[in-house]
């Protein structure tokens, strides 16, 4: 591969992890890429592919993978700032609030109540904002 088809792959790669990133959180992950480009622009980027070769696979939905990360997140207990940012992209994919809370107050049985009573506590915080008017 010589330098200028890796570059293209590169863009390409950013482009499809770009819109899959709207397309899931909406705002919410546009602010993380954006909070980083004044520390560090290219792990933004590697994110944002990282995250568009995952999201962009057939063999879960993207309801699935939301659930998926928002149970890691909480279980992990100390990513209170990206789980919240994954509470807004449950919401956005079509998980219901019930849905997101039955999935953290599962958690406890294997990470905890502290780790299942802060994400239930980021919960609260996310469900109140996306009540509010746009």
């Amino acid at each position: 591969m010589n330098h200028n088809t890796k570059i293209l792959d590169d863009t390409l790669r950013f482009e499809r992890g770009w819109e899959k990133l709207k397309e899931v959180d909406g705002t919410a992950g546009e602010k993380v890429v954006s909070a980083m480009a004044d520390i560090a622009p290219d792990f933004a980027r590697h994110l944002v592919g990282c995250f568009g070769d995952i999201y962009s696979r057939p063999q879960l939905d993207l309801k699935s993978r939301e659930i998926a990360v928002v149970a890691a997140l909480t279980a992990l207990g100390n990513a209170t700032p990206q789980l919240k940012v994954h509470l807004h992209a449950a919401l956005n994919v079509g998980c219901s609030r019930e849905e997101i809370t039955e999935v953290i107050m599962q958690m406890s049985l294997y990470a905890g109540f502290p780790a299942a009573l802060n994400g239930l506590f980021a919960a609260k915080e996310v469900f109140a904002e996306y009540q509010q008017p746009a």
